[in-house]
């Protein structure tokens, strides 16, 4: 318990590398190496392309997100304008009687037949959460 033993007397092991950073055989921290310059630059480089990058996407999506509000603001509006107008048609048609009509040269519909076909025309559906 009470015995002390140097670390200098042990041999490194196997596993243990060694980085050479400069052909000398003695390394000091004082002296630069030859590519540090070049790996500071592409470095910094990379970090302001990275920010760059991260500004674009982000700018973009609150763009996209501020267009499709603005789109739905004026499909509301569309819709509203719509919804007036056909109560307008509707009103302006009660008036029209089969005596205004022969008056205006129509006649009267000998065989009606109706046709009918599904589609999802105009159907509008979104979530009100998406982004």
């Amino acid at each position: 318990m009470g015995r002390t033993v140097k670390i200098s007397k042990y041999k490194p092991s196997s596993f243990q590398g060694r980085l050479t950073f400069s052909p000398v055989a003695s390394m000091s921290f004082k002296a630069e190496h030859s590519i540090e310059r070049t790996a500071l630059k592409a470095t910094c480089l990379l970090l302001a392309l990275l920010a760059c990058g991260y500004l674009y996407f982000v700018t973009s999506s609150v763009l996209h997100v501020m267009a499709r509000r603005e789109a739905l603001a004026q499909i509301d509006a569309m819709q509203g304008s719509i919804g007036a107008l056909e109560q307008q048609y509707f009103a302006l048609s009660q008036d029209i009687t089969r005596q205004s009509g022969a008056s205006l040269g129509l006649s009267p519909v000998a065989k009606t037949d109706y046709v009918y076909r599904e589609s999802t025309m105009g159907a509008v559906t979104m979530a009100s959460h998406e982004i």
